[in-house]
């Protein structure tokens, strides 16, 4: 019974991680979709996946397919790939190539606005279906050596108030001691209904952020349990609460990208597919709200790298066009093609490090 059960939750995480790449996909290309049908632009293929076709149908002029390899898709539009218009049944005005370039940009762009649009409305959801998660200032480690240890305080109790000023989430500890300056502070906790005072004098410790930097700060020594309560919030301000909850992990990614570039990050901290099909497996099988967090997480990451100026990538394809509104007239096409060779190749050996760090990480 164990052993149909571990394959039962195989088979579900599996599920969840095809689901999810493919949805993303799905709603990545149908950005491109809806804005190619916006300006009049002639759709040859609609496909989720790459490579060989699974299977297919045709509405129109469109065929829209669904092909084998699961991590990829693709909107093909008149004259945006060759020269073929009218022996595919299409007029020369339907060609890509053939509106300003202003709206080939936002053809671009649609794809990458779509993610950061579907990470929003999967924010909204879950803050108005569950409410707007909190963590408490619980207490749930202590570090050796510690003030914390020193005064007495133990995993489990409740931080109310530090200085006479009341605390009701985990963030204004460390916020609180941050700004401390190395004063001792008065904490007051609630520990089995009983109300406890303690001083404590932060030092000035080394910790470790989410980037994996190590850096000093004061500290007192507290870890939090992570508990959490949900706070109920109405239509509007859960819409509100999702924008900024989608502006934070935009914000949390981009800081993530310059510290790799510039080094502050390690290299090997790059994941790729395998990390991220892991991860995914993992909040499957926590539940349905983790799941949708790490979606979020993963479609504002790949709005986000479809933006980069790089060739082959919607953020290259956005380049050529705002090179192509200053100097009012287009790159040349042998300037084009070599710049996408360059690009493809550097987004290869990206996926080949990537994966080569989620193999590595299987022998740590």
């Amino acid at each position: 019974m164990q052993s149909l059960l571990h394959y039962l939750s195989y088979w579900d995480s599996a599920l969840a991680v095809v689901l999810v790449f493919g949805g993303l996909i799905f709603f990545h290309e149908l950005g491109h979709f809806l804005a190619f049908r916006a300006f009049k632009v002639g759709v040859i293929t609609f496909s989720i996946g790459m490579g060989p076709k699974m299977c297919s149908f045709r509405r129109g002029k469109t065929e829209y397919r669904l092909s084998w390899l699961p991590f990829g898709g693709y909107v093909s539009g008149v004259g945006e790939y060759s020269d073929e218009v009218e022996s595919l049944g299409f007029t020369q005005e339907e060609a890509v190539t053939s509106k300003p370039a202003w709206q080939r940009l936002i053809i671009a762009f649609a794809g990458p606005f779509m993610n950061l649009i579907i990470a929003w409305l999967i924010y909204w959801g879950l803050t108005m279906s569950m409410g707007l998660a909190v963590t408490l200032p619980q207490v749930g480690g202590i570090v050796q050596g510690s003030a914390a240890m020193e005064a007495g305080i133990l995993p489990g109790d409740m931080i109310t108030a530090i200085d006479d000023a009341p605390v009701d989430r985990w963030e204004q500890v460390p916020d609180t001691v941050g700004e401390s300056g190395g004063r001792t502070l008065e904490v007051e906790v609630e520990r089995e209904g009983k109300t406890l005072h303690f001083s404590l004098m932060p030092t000035r410790s080394e910790r470790t952020n989410i980037f994996g930097e190590t850096e000093t700060a004061w500290l007192i020594g507290v870890q939090a349990s992570g508990a959490v309560r949900y706070e109920e919030k109405g239509f509007l301000e859960s819409a509100v609460l999702g924008l900024r909850q989608t502006w934070g992990m935009i914000d949390l990614t981009l800081t993530s990208v310059k510290k790799l570039v510039t080094g502050s990050v390690a290299a090997d901290a790059v994941g790729g597919p395998i990390l991220i099909a892991q991860m995914l497996g993992r909040q499957a099988e926590a539940g349905l709200a983790p799941l949708l967090m790490l979606t979020a997480l993963i479609s504002v990451n790949l709005g986000l790298l479809n933006l980069f100026p790089i060739p082959v990538l919607d953020g290259g394809s956005i380049l050529f066009c705002i090179v192509e509104i200053i100097v009012r007239r287009p790159v040349p096409e042998k300037v084009q093609d070599w710049s996408m060779r360059v690009g493809a190749s550097l987004l290869i050996a990206l996926m080949v490090f990537a994966t080569f760090n989620d193999v590595m990480r299987w022998f740590r």
